[in-house]
């Protein structure tokens, strides 16, 4: 069995979200499984292009539109990732150093669906599925079926996963001659709302659809941003796989980031240890309970909420807790939350930016972690938590009540609350000190926490199922 993964994304090549992490791990450990799966994304300039060695794999033209554009495919020399990596290089649309965020990313990625199809269509073999990732991916689908030039690509099965509805690509009519020369009766196949639409045209094209959570696949069929009545009539090609992390990158017990590394026999001391390092190094007091929010600071993520309800967390808890938050996004909420840390600096601290390294420290130095997403598909740092004995302050949606049991329920290692306000917000910390007073129901949830699976072994063979069904 040989699957190809096309993704805009994936670490450690280029990560902007949970996208990047899942297509960095789901080959790896399919691979172990014993299914050839590789990984195709464009040649972005990031710090791994020039850290690696490459072969070129494959060079030739393709046209978008009338413009015939040269592309290169280059192959990672030594599978250091564990699959087989291809870039794909277009000068003057990919070689840059963001993956998204350009006025003219229609063109590059269409430019890159282009050639990732040429590219296959010149292969001696077909695999045994191409398995497309978000809408940079969703025009593959049907250029495979419909496009003059790849009808021989026809016959290859392909599944879509949707890490997150709410971004669909869409594209005005006028740009359909991007596009190469397609069957005009297929219409109706990109058309959604009157535009093109690639997320669209990937559901109704696919062979199979696949959602990273069961509940964020429940939830399309209410809440997917104009696709809510598409997704509930191919709900019988439809299915919820839970994510899984890679247990390798993300283990306290060799995690090259941590100044201290621990397992569920000595967390109390390993995460007091890496609590202080953090505490020193931004000023915040180690013997009262840490809360982290890691994450964009969008309006999915409920961070516009953030200033408001940690200010009242300040003012209604007073001095009986600290809070760190890491993370980009919305200059508003970057500006609110920085002023937040300026009138409150014993006891509030922002980091502006991505940092993969105080990532790690954070979540081993937490004694809780916030997400009171309006939107979570599945949410990974919820489980990077949880393996780090992190305590989930989670909004039930998606994922987040999909993996986090609340801890007034039986079993419960968690914090769950109804609404993306402050008001739940402020309640949920109320209940987080109160836990964090008791040290030995504290030591539980953190002991359950860390010994719940959430591999992607028993992913993978959720997937395997998905490509046999084919």
């Amino acid at each position: 069995m040989e699957v190809v993964h096309i993704s805009a994304e994936c670490y450690p090549v280029a990560k902007a979200g949970g996208l990047g992490d899942v297509v960095g791990a789901l080959p790896k450990y399919q691979n172990k499984a014993g299914i050839t799966s590789k990984v195709v994304m464009p040649m972005y300039r990031t710090p791994f292009l020039y850290n690696s060695d490459w072969v070129v794999d494959y060079k030739a033209k393709a046209y978008m539109g009338g413009w015939e554009f040269e592309y290169t495919i280059i192959k990672e020399a030594h599978n250091k990732l564990g699959f087989d990596l291809y870039l794909v290089d277009i000068a003057g649309l990919l070689d840059r150093q963001k993956i998204y965020g350009y006025s003219d990313d229609t063109a590059r990625f269409t430019a890159f669906q282009i050639a990732v199809v040429h590219w296959m269509s010149h292969w001696s073999h077909r695999p045994t599925a191409v398995h497309c990732h978000d809408y940079h991916a969703g025009l593959i689908p049907f250029m495979m079926q419909h496009c003059y030039d790849y009808n021989h690509l026809k016959s290859v099965p392909t599944v879509l996963t949707i890490h997150n509805a709410q971004y669909q690509g869409w594209m005005p009519w006028s740009q359909s001659m991007l596009i190469p020369k397609w069957d005009l009766s297929k219409k109706g196949l990109l058309d959604w709302d009157n535009c093109i639409n690639p997320l669209a045209a990937a559901i109704k094209c696919a062979s199979k659809i696949t959602t990273v959570s069961p509940s964020y696949m429940q939830e399309l069929m209410h809440h997917a941003n104009g696709l809510e009545t598409l997704i509930a009539s191919e709900k019988n090609k439809c299915v919820g796989i839970l994510n899984g992390i890679d247990h390798e990158v993300w283990n306290p017990a060799t995690d090259c980031y941590l100044i201290e590394h621990f397992s569920v026999k000595t967390v109390t001391a390993g995460k007091q240890q890496n609590k202080q390092n953090i505490c020193d190094q931004f000023g915040l007091d180690a013997t009262k309970p840490l809360f982290v929010f890691i994450g964009r600071l969008v309006g999915e993520k409920a961070a516009d909420v953030l200033p408001g309800a940690l200010h009242k967390a300040i003012q209604t808890y007073r001095e009986k807790a600290s809070y760190m938050i890491l993370g980009s996004g919305d200059p508003a909420v970057e500006a609110a939350l920085t002023n937040l840390a300026m009138a409150n600096s014993n006891c509030i601290k922002v980091s502006i930016g991505y940092n993969e390294s105080l990532s790690h420290q954070l979540y081993a130095a937490a004694d809780f972690l916030l997400m009171p997403s309006r939107v979570e598909p599945c949410g990974l740092n919820q489980l990077y938590a949880m393996r780090y004995g992190t305590v989930p302050m989670v909004r039930s949606t998606g994922g987040l009540q999909d993996t986090v049991i609340d801890m007034g329920d039986t079993g419960g290692y968690g914090i769950r609350f109804t609404h993306a306000n402050e008001t739940d917000i402020v309640h949920a910390v109320g209940r987080a000190i109160d836990v964090f007073e008791n040290k030995t129901h504290l030591l539980w949830m953190r002991e359950r926490m860390m010994q719940i699976n959430h591999s992607w072994e028993q992913t993978v063979q959720s997937y395997t199922n998905v490509y046999k069904s084919l």
